[in-house]
């Protein structure tokens, strides 16, 4: 099982993510944040096909669809969390940090 925590921003609710798979294409989610509107797709995206996931444009993924009936703005970065989840723990992609860095230059 792998746990992989989204920082969100200045929305201030962490996601954590739980993803774990048996088979290596079966992912199981555990979802848990104080976002109300994660937490209705939490409710749906509880296991998913990762080949049906990582290997489809955006918006032809389920977690996408599901996430993008609840998430009211595009650019929150749960969408890419838990795909990341998803490709870890279906041995897709190495358990490796991604980060998304804001800074204001002047």
């Amino acid at each position: 099982m792998y746990k992989i925590t989204i920082d969100p921003g200045i929305c201030s609710f962490p996601i954590i993510v739980k993803a774990e798979s048996d088979d290596m294409q079966h992912v199981k989610l555990h979802i848990s944040t104080g976002c109300s509107s994660i937490q209705q797709a939490a409710k749906e995206l509880t296991e998913v096909d990762a080949y049906k996931e990582i290997f489809v444009k955006p918006d032809q993924s389920t977690t996408y669809q599901v996430l993008s009936k609840y998430v009211p703005h595009p650019s929150c970065p749960v969408y890419t969390g838990i795909l990341k989840a998803i490709e870890v723990a279906a041995g897709l992609a190495l358990p490796k940090d991604a980060t998304i860095r804001v800074e204001k230059m002047d």
